[in-house]
C-alpha cells in the first residue's frame, strides 16, 4: 500500500523581501515523513489555487502549521485590533473551510499552533489577541533571542483530563512543552473539547467530540524533534495511525496502489 498522503498548510512570505512564496518548515515535512510515515505534500495556502473537494481528494488528510500570521478576528464575529498582529486572509479563507469538510468526513486533520486555534475558530469559538496582558497568564510567546534550540526548549507543564483523549495518546496525565503563541482560545467552538491546559490555565490541546476521524490539535509545536521528544512522538504516530485507518478504511473513490 502507497504511503498516506498530508497536506502541509503553508505560509505566505517574502523571499529576500521582496520575492512571494509559499513556505513551509522542514521541521513539519520531517515529523510528518519520519514519524507519521506519510508522503508531506506542501498546499498553498490560497483558495484561488484548490476547492475543498479537490484538496480532500489530492490528500489523505490535512497538517495545519503554525505561522506568524493571525486568523482574522472577523471570522469569530469580533473587530480588528492593533493587539490581533496580523493576518493572511487567504490562509482563513482556505483553511476554515477545510477543517469543518474534513472534520465531517472523517478524514484526519492535526492543528498545530495557528491550526489549533485555526480549529477553534472552524468549529464556531473565538481567541484571545494577546495571552499575556490576561490577569494570572504567563507569557506564551517565543523568546525573541537565542538559537532555534532555546526558543523551541520545553517551558511548560501541561495537564489533560484523566482517562481523555491525550492521556491516552500520552500515556501520562501531564508532559512539558514549548510554548510559542500570543494568542488562544477564548471560548471553544461547538463540539470542541479542550483535553489538556498549561499551568495557568490556558487550553493547549483540544479535539472535536463525536467527529468520526482524527480531529485533534495542540497549541505547542510537537514538530520540533518530533522523532526525538517523547511528547510529540506519540503524537505523530497517531496522526499516523489516523491516516492508514482512513487509507485502508474510509477513503472513498480513489485506487490505491502498493
Amino acid at each position: 500500500m502507497a504511503r498516506p498522503v498530508v497536506g502541509i498548510i503553508s505560509n505566505s512570505n517574502l523571499l529576500n523581501d521582496d520575492y512571494p512564496v509559499h513556505a513551509g518548515g522542514t521541521m513539519n515535512t520531517d515529523a510528518v515523513h519520519d514519524v507519521a510515515g506519510a508522503m508531506p505534500v506542501l498546499i498553498p495556502a490560497d483558495p484561488r489555487l484548490a476547492t475543498t473537494e479537490e484538496l480532500m481528494s489530492a490528500c489523505d488528510g490535512f497538517l495545519l502549521t503554525g505561522g506568524r500570521p493571525n486568523v482574522h478576528p472577523e471570522e469569530y464575529g469580533e473587530s480588528e485590533t492593533e493587539a490581533h498582529g496580523t493576518f493572511d486572509r487567504h490562509r482563513d479563507r482556505l483553511v476554515l473551510p477545510l477543517v469543518r469538510a474534513c472534520v465531517e468526513a472523517g478524514q484526519p486533520v492535526f492543528g498545530i499552533c495557528r491550526g489549533f486555534q485555526e480549529m477553534n475558530v472552524a468549529m464556531g469559538g473565538s481567541l484571545y489577541p494577546e495571552i499575556r496582558e490576561l490577569p494570572g497568564r504567563m507569557n506564551h510567546r517565543m523568546p525573541p533571542d537565542g538559537t532555534l534550540e532555546e526558543k523551541f526548549e520545553l517551558r511548560h507543564d501541561v495537564r489533560f483530563t484523566p482517562g481523555g483523549v491525550f492521556h491516552q495518546i500520552m500515556g501520562a496525565e501531564q508532559v512539558r512543552t514549548n510554548t510559542l503563541h500570543g494568542q488562544g482560545i477564548k471560548a471553544p467552538g461547538a463540539r470542541v473539547t479542550v483535553d489538556g491546559w498549561a499551568e495557568d490555565g490556558t487550553a493547549e490541546a483540544i479535539y472535536v467530540s463525536g467527529a468520526p476521524g482524527f480531529a485533534l490539535a495542540v497549541q505547542w509545536h510537537p514538530e520540533w524533534n518530533a522523532a526525538g521528544d517523547p511528547v510529540s512522538r506519540p503524537l505523530f504516530e497517531a496522526f499516523g495511525a489516523a491516516l492508514r485507518a482512513w487509507v485502508e478504511c474510509a477513503r472513498p473513490g480513489r485506487l490505491r496502489t502498493a
